[in-house]
């Protein structure tokens, strides 16, 4: 039996209910009609981001697979336009004094600004904590619409190391000089993407839709470059243009059978770890770039010519004059002599400008060009490095008496240290030429390696005329030629010193005082396996190739022999008559 309480408990529940449902249609009503443009405009706030996923770039790694360059965390700081446009200038100010240097104030307004964009790039690639502090200082001052994203940070563990070869990266993270621009596409990956719903505050919605698009890591780079070579030959050539003054210096090995680099060093050079010492000077490449009148080192390239026609050997007699007038240029020595009775490896051993003139024009002015360039001047060698120079040959036909005279002793004539490598490297390697590399393989993510692929050698000059002058140049580093302080123990040495004079870039006269010192050399003499060139411009007056440049060498190439463990030379130089 019903009673009266039930009755009135059930029509309570009655209006309750239609209260509710009066109160759920007054406010479709109200969503559908008087308030629809409003949340059809919140629902558009309410939309999707896509951020980044960035692919970190390949590493480069030496001969033996030590890191140069590689990636570390680091953050980028982002913007969503659609909250920060109305605010932008005080944004802009809050983020240029927090990330000095790293910004420009006027730029980040405009990005801070871009219509119908959700997603801008204010900074990329710096060190955590300050794009960190950037946008705790942007939050703390109530504005909203900066955030921060993982992205990779490149990385040089060795510092200064190698760092004109390995080059650098700009903010963009895109390669600049060297290795890093030479090879900028293996190196880039290719950035995945993560796009989600957010809220109209920018934040994302959890457990909402979520399309995300793998990155894909970019191609190592392996070098042929031996880390621990490449630092002994930094630091000491380091040392020695800090410590005399001079301009710059240059120190590259390469293996005469291989032609692959195995140190490059300048000095002064740059830090691309801190971004010290980055300026235009010290990071172009010394060995590749910079084109300088070689001198003296030229003029086993100028004998291994004749031998190779058969005009001179070692022991052929010449004679040699107290000076030389052509062309109305008046030569002569860096010594002091009257006529000399001399051998050509005498010649060579004492560095006689007036003795290689005479023996050289045995020679025709387009024999000798085509000597050259078949040695590879006036042409790029195609080491992989960016920005190379071919040098300067002029054609023969505009050369005068006093042209071929001064390019037989390397004035006259203007070469890369790179060049001039491989061209001693020629006679190292009895007579066959091929290009230096700086690079071995890329090894793809996966662990693919792929070989970098060199042009087969080329025969230069015969066997016998390298022979020869092998001959000439051991008796360079004998005790009695210019550059004893080459000698390395346990070993036979070849080599050739170099002084140059250098030309003023406003007059184009020669200027006095102001040498570019050089020595080149191989070992072991008896079995070269590799050829190392040394290079010091402006160097204090009275320094020579013999007494600056020599030592660096003799040093390099201990380790050298060392490191990669080339047995002793059985037995001593032979002895070779420099005079008759």
């Amino acid at each position: 039996m019903i009673t009266a309480m039930t009755r009135r408990r059930v029509r309570v529940c009655l209006v309750l209910a239609l209260a509710v449902f009066l109160v759920f249609g007054l406010r479709l009503f109200q969503i559908q009609g008087v308030d629809a443009k409003a949340y059809a405009a919140m629902a558009v706030q309410n939309g999707t981001a896509t951020t980044t996923v960035p692919a970190p770039r390949g590493a480069i790694v030496d001969r033996n697979g030590v890191e140069l360059a590689s990636n570390t965390d680091g953050l980028t700081v982002t913007a969503d336009p659609s909250m920060t446009s109305e605010h932008a200038p005080q944004i802009a100010r809050i983020l240029y004094e927090q990330l000095p240097g790293e910004i420009d104030y006027f730029d980040t307004i405009e990005k801070l600004r871009t219509p119908d964009s959700r997603f801008v790039y204010v900074v990329r690639d710096i060190p955590a904590s300050e794009a960190s502090d950037a946008v705790k200082a942007v939050r703390d001052a109530k504005y909203t619409g900066v955030f921060t994203e993982k992205e990779n940070l490149r990385s040089y563990p060795g510092g200064s190391l190698a760092a004109n070869l390995l080059g650098f990266t700009d903010n963009s993270g895109k390669g600049v000089q060297g290795i890093e621009q030479m090879f900028d596409d293996q190196l880039t990956g290719t950035d995945g993407s993560s796009t989600y719903e957010v809220s109209s505050t920018g934040q994302r919605i959890p457990m909402a839709d979520n399309t995300v698009e793998e990155m894909v890591p970019g191609t190592a780079v392996k070098t042929t470059i031996d880390r621990d070579l490449q630092w002994f030959a930094d630091q000491r050539l380091s040392e020695v243009v800090s410590s005399t003054g001079s301009a710059w210096g240059l120190a590259i090995t390469m293996d005469v059978k291989t032609c692959q680099i195995l140190q490059m060093s300048q000095a002064p050079t740059f830090n691309p770890d801190t971004r010290q010492g980055i300026t235009d000077q010290n990071t172009v490449s010394r060995a590749t770039q910079t084109v300088y009148e070689p001198g003296s080192v030229m003029k086993p390239v100028t004998m291994a010519a004749l031998a190779d026609q058969g005009l001179i050997n070692a022991d052929s007699k010449v004679r040699v004059p107290e000076s030389m007038t052509i062309d109305g240029f008046r030569i002569g020595d860096h010594w002091d002599h009257g006529v000399l009775q001399m051998t050509a490896a005498g010649v060579i051993a004492q560095s006689s400008n007036l003795g290689t003139i005479v023996a050289a024009q045995q020679m025709d002015d387009q024999t000798f060009y085509d000597y050259l360039r078949k040695f590879g001047f006036g042409e790029q060698t195609g080491v992989g490095l960016p920005g190379e120079s071919g040098g300067i040959v002029e054609d023969a036909d505009s050369w005068t008496r006093a042209k071929h005279a001064t390019t037989a002793f390397g004035q006259g004539i203007s070469v890369t240290g790179v060049q001039m490598l491989r061209a001693i490297g020629v006679i190292a390697n009895d007579g066959m030429g091929c290009d230096p590399t700086v690079v071995e393989s890329t090894i793809a993510p996966d662990g693919t390696e792929k070989k970098i692929e060199q042009d087969e050698p080329e025969r230069v000059v015969s066997p016998e005329a390298a022979a020869q002058v092998t001959r000439m140049m051991e008796a360079v580093t004998a005790d009695d030629g210019t550059a004893p302080l080459a000698q390395v123990d346990g070993y036979r040495v070849a080599g050739k010193t170099g002084t140059a004079w250098r030309v003023d870039p406003d007059t184009g006269r020669y200027l006095r005082g102001q040498n570019l010192v050089s020595f080149v050399g191989f070992a072991p003499a008896d079995k070269p396996r590799f050829v190392t060139y040394i290079v010091i411009d402006k160097a204090p007056g009275g320094a020579g190739g013999g007494s600056l440049a020599a030592p660096i060498f003799h040093d390099i190439m201990s380790m050298a022999l060392e490191r990669f463990g080339v047995m002793p030379t059985g037995s001593p130089s032979p002895e070779v008559a420099q005079y008759w």
